[in-house]
This record gives C-alpha cells, sequence and structure tokens, in this order.
C-alpha cells in the first residue's frame, strides 16, 4: 500500500491498517499529548493521543519533513 491509497482510506480504515499492518517505531510526550510514529510500506504515519482522555486525536501520513523530527533525539551543542 502507497501513501496515496492510505490517505484515501476512511479513518477507521487508516487505523486498522496502521494498527495491524504498521511497525512501531517510537512515542514522543509533549505536555499532555502523545505523538506515535508507525512505520508502514515506504511511508510513516503518526497518531496522535489525549494522554488523560486516551483518545485519538489526529491521524496523519507523511514521507519526511519535520513530523519525522519530532523523533530525532540529537544531542544539543553549544
Amino acid at each position: 500500500m502507497g501513501i496515496y491509497d492510505f490517505n484515501i482510506l476512511s479513518n477507521h480504515d487508516k487505523y486498522d491498517t496502521v494498527f495491524t499492518k504498521g511497525q512501531f517505531v517510537d512515542s514522543v510526550k509533549d505536555g499532555r499529548i502523545r505523538y506515535v510514529l508507525y512505520s508502514l510500506s515506504y511511508f510513516w504515519v503518526e497518531v496522535m493521543y489525549d494522554i488523560p482522555t486516551n483518545k485519538i486525536l489526529e491521524i496523519g501520513s507523511f514521507v519526511s519533513g519535520k513530523t519525522l523530527d519530532r523523533y530525532v533525539k540529537l544531542p544539543k551543542i553549544f
């Protein structure tokens, strides 16, 4: 499945695809939001959760860019 095929799925089918076929990569907490990164074929999928309610807020797919940078943990250079 390519990213364009994924993007035209309903949200229910996107979640089903990510949670059954996606490979968990990493998660990052930012305040009350948890961002979870999955690898699916040749693209990435990010699922955003509201931590206190444990509800999914959003799902998005991408190939590269600033969204992926969130998961890179580089030491600060002074």
